[in-house]
This record gives structure tokens, sequence and C-alpha cells, in this order.
């Protein structure tokens, strides 16, 4: 006879990590159980349980709710592929809620200091690469195996410069770091990376934006982001005493490589910031969703595409074109590209100069074209 109780798995984001939400009728005896899982958790803004997907094994929610209640699982054989990767192919990774990561591994990431993305996405990747030798140990599998797994990926699921380069990392630091061998090497090239020129908008553009936008939040975080080249997780993450309205800079604490810095709060922003701040009147981070805590990155993208949706603006516009945009603009300007370097956190002044290619200034000549009659007569 079948349980009349009920579970239902599916995906979210809570935090910006991805999470399987557990959606059940309120029941004692079922919340005692799930508490018993590895990185269960209440949340007050999904309304429901849940654990990091990292973290996730759904074998082990099986056997705990076996006779108890029937566990739907799926909402979880939604094809996803990991967050912050370019993969655009839907492929089945279901296998990654069951595949267990060998221990260690996810320890000494988190050991390492790795961001929260790169954890997510090493474990994705590895889970991949583990369930590829299902039933094979890891000390056995050869270099020759690796090289043609590698090879079948790009040959057969076409994977991008960037991920083909994800996956070997995610490869080498379990045999590297966590089993401490010998350096590996691997036949198949390092691609060479892309050079893909940044998207970028008008002035004009980004000024219809914010005419179109009503909401004070939102209108404050697009013009925030744009203003001082922000990304996305920058803003997030900004509190209420990084804003020093006497010295009119931001303090943007813990950016990409784990770096401080400082950029500059314009006058206009910090009005438009004190108007927002009086009707919203925010805890603790500038931005801050319904129920308290950090705005989320979600939240943020959604914000940015309506308010460009809204404009009649027919590019694709996310959250990272702002920042593009505002270092292309400010080199238009003639602003030092040092300054812009060190505005944006670039540790080096080669990822600075792509906005040297997409400068409207490097088309400031005559073009012989104007010297010839086009007329037909």
């Amino acid at each position: 006879m079948l349980p009349e109780k009920t579970i239902q798995l599916s995906r979210a984001e809570y935090k910006q990590q991805p999470v399987v939400r557990i959606d059940f009728t309120s029941d004692a005896e079922l919340i005692g159980l799930v508490k018993q899982q590895p990185g269960a958790s209440w949340s007050q803004d999904l309304g429901c349980w849940n654990i990091p997907e990292n973290q996730f094994n759904l074998n082990a929610l099986f056997s705990a709710f076996r006779g108890k209640a029937w566990v739907d699982y799926s909402g979880l054989k939604i094809n996803q592929a990991p967050t912050g990767t370019s993969e655009k192919t839907t492929r089945d990774y279901s296998h990654r809620l069951t595949t267990r990561l060998p221990d260690g591994y996810l320890e000494r990431l988190k050991q390492k200091r790795y961001s929260e993305s790169t954890i997510r996405t090493y474990c994705a990747y590895f889970k991949d690469f583990r369930n590829h030798f299902n039933g094979k140990e890891l000390q056995d599998i050869s270099v020759d195996h690796i090289n043609n797994y590698l090879l079948a990926l790009i040959e057969k699921n076409q994977i991008s410069h960037s991920q083909q380069n994800q996956r070997i990392n995610a490869i080498k630091f379990y045999y590297e770091k966590v089993m401490k061998s010998d350096k590996q090497h691997y036949a198949i090239d390092r691609p060479r990376g892309e050079r893909k020129l940044p998207d970028v908008l008008s002035k004009q553009e980004i000024e219809a934006m914010l005419r179109a936008t009503k909401n004070k939040k939102h209108k404050c975080l697009i013009a925030l982001i744009y203003s001082c080249g922000l990304r996305r997780s920058e803003a997030i993450n900004i509190r209420l005493e990084d804003i020093d309205s006497k010295r009119m800079l931001i303090k943007i604490r813990g950016a990409k490589g784990k770096k401080d810095r400082y950029v500059q709060l314009s006058p206009n922003i910090l009005k438009l910031l004190r108007e927002y701040y009086k009707l919203e009147k925010p805890a603790c981070y500038l931005f801050e969703g319904q129920a308290g805590g950090k705005y989320s990155a979600t939240s943020i993208f959604n914000d940015i595409k309506n308010a460009a949706q809204r404009a009649g603006i027919k590019k694709r516009v996310y959250p990272h074109i702002l920042r593009h945009s505002f270092a292309t603009h400010n080199l238009e300007q003639g602003i030092d590209i040092r300054f812009i370097q060190e505005w944006l956190g670039h540790e080096s002044i080669k990822t600075t100069q792509r906005y040297t290619h997409v400068s409207k200034d490097i088309f400031a000549f005559r073009n012989p074209i104007e010297d010839i009659d086009l007329d037909d007569g």
C-alpha cells in the first residue's frame, strides 16, 4: 500500500545558490525526517525546506521517507547546466543529484577559498566526470581515458572554450589538490580564448531605461550599477555603511579576486539613493528583498531586462552590459584607461583594453567612401 503523504521536489535558487525545494503539507513527522538531511534548512522567502544542490542526495532522501511519504522527483528532471556556465545545449544532468563527490573534494575547495560560483561549477563538472566512469575507481582512470572523455565532450557536446577549461580544472583539482598527485598534463590542448567584444548601450538607451522605470528601487539599482561600473554580485553585497557621502565614494567589499576597492559616488546618484532610502528604509544591505536580506541576482536580472523592454530597446540587455557601457563611455570621454581599470577592479590592463575595440572613437576618421559619388545619375 502506497503512503498517503506526498513530498514534491523541484529546483530553485536561494541566496544565489541552486537548491532543491522540498514541499509538503505541514506534518511533524516529515519535518523531523527532513531536519535529519545534511544541509536541510527552512527558508521563509521560499516558504519551504530546501537543501543546497551540491549537498543533496536523492537516494538518501528516498531511504529516509520510505514507507512514510511518496517522493515525487519529477521536478528535478528538468535539464539544467550549472549556474554561471555558458553551456547552451539542453542535456540530462539528473545524475548530479545522486552522484557523490569523493571525500575531501568539496572540503578542499572551501579550504582554498574558492568562490561559491566556482565551487558549484567544479562540483557539477566533477560529478559528470565521475558519472561517465561509473563503476571505475578514480585512481584507475588513466590520462588516456581522461583525454578521450574530454575529446568526446568537445566533438559530440560541442562544449565552449571556457567550459572545456573549467572541466579540465575540475578534474585537475581532484588529482593535484585532493590526491596530491603530480601535476597533470592532458593531450587536449587548452583552447585559446575567444575574442568576443562586449555589448554596449548608448547613453540615450540607458537614459530611456531609467525614464521608463518608475519603481524607485529598480531605478536606483540600474543607475548605480551603470554609474559605478559594478558587477551584479557587487551591487548585491553593498551595505549601508559602505556609502561614504562625505568622501563621495562607495566601498566595494570582497569583489572578484577577494579584493576591496572604492568607486566614485556621483552627486546625482547620492540624491537618488537618499530618495530611495526614505521610501524603502533598508535595514542592512542597500538593496534588500521583500523579506529582508540581500536582493537576489535573479531579481536584478529581471529588473534590468524589464526596464529595457519598457524603453523599447531591441538589444539583449543584461546586468553586465551596464558595466560594459560605463567603461566604454568613460573611454570615449577621454578618461585614462588606467583609471577605468582601477574603477572596474581589473587585475590586468589587457582586460580593460578590450573596450578600446568597441569605442566609437576608433571610427573617428573620414571614410573614403564619402569622396565617391554614389548617385545613380
